[in-house]
């Protein structure tokens, strides 16, 4: 498919789908503009386009006798790679819904920290950035952790400008998201960073630039405007 398919179009092909297994038979598109409440015009050619992606077939049956002799009728069924589709849909919902809490509870907890202090948060991401999920959720979880250490060796970071420049990260003219990985590498030769931390972000730093090759763009923007509210909390 040369195209992404819009989220209407998404919806369409879905809504379809359940009719589909509702009736286990291909499906005529007056019958489906019927039920979703759509002109016939309109879902014919939606089916149509669809058909053209490769994700419904048309096939044609001879109409019931009161439709007149030699007159036929299209009717739509999905393709296999139509649910395949639909089953990736159904996944990148599931990672936004799941970025969105992991974005709320980080944010959450630094607001927290500005008062109580946030080595509790920093212990906790790096308890759970080792575990299995999604790339999107471990690298949100991996610059966080990343600005927690840098912000905790204030002199450096101060004499560098280091937090100044993450608070500009993918900005024009500013260091990108890869650069994240670079940091996390390279705190353990910075003086005053807990060896530990820096050596478990060393060791997860490959994993970041393997994530970060396969990110695609949107992402990796969502990303690093999520790096720099990190920092402007920090640094607020």
């Amino acid at each position: 498919m040369a195209k992404k398919l819009t989220q209407r179009q998404q919806e369409f092909l879905s809504q379809f789908l359940d009719m589909y297994q509702e009736v286990d038979k291909p499906i005529h598109y007056v019958a489906l503009a019927d039920r979703l409440g759509l002109g016939k015009v309109t879902a014919y050619e939606m089916l149509r386009l669809l058909e053209k992606r490769g994700l419904v077939e048309a096939e044609y049956q001879l109409a019931s006798k009161d439709r007149g002799p030699g007159r036929s009728m299209v009717l739509f069924r999905p393709t296999k790679k139509s649910i395949e589709i639909l089953n990736k849909f159904s996944g990148d919902q599931a990672e936004a819904q799941s970025w969105e809490a992991t974005k709320a509870r980080i944010i959450k907890r630094l607001h927290e920290g500005k008062i109580n202090g946030y080595e509790p948060l920093l212990n906790d991401l790096l308890a759970r950035i080792g575990k299995r999920r999604s790339p999107l959720i471990f690298m949100a979880e991996m610059i966080t952790a990343t600005i927690l250490a840098v912000a905790s060796i204030h002199k450096a970071s101060e004499d560098n400008g280091l937090l100044e420049r993450l608070g500009k990260l993918g900005l024009p003219g500013e260091i990108g998201l890869s650069a994240m990985g670079g940091i996390s590498s390279a705190l353990y030769m910075i003086e005053g960073v807990h060896l530990n931390i820096a050596m478990f972000l060393l060791d997860q730093s490959g994993k970041f630039h393997q994530h970060f090759r396969q990110l695609n763009q949107e992402n990796r923007e969502r990303l690093s405007t999520f790096a720099r509210e990190v920092t402007k909390i920090i640094n607020g």
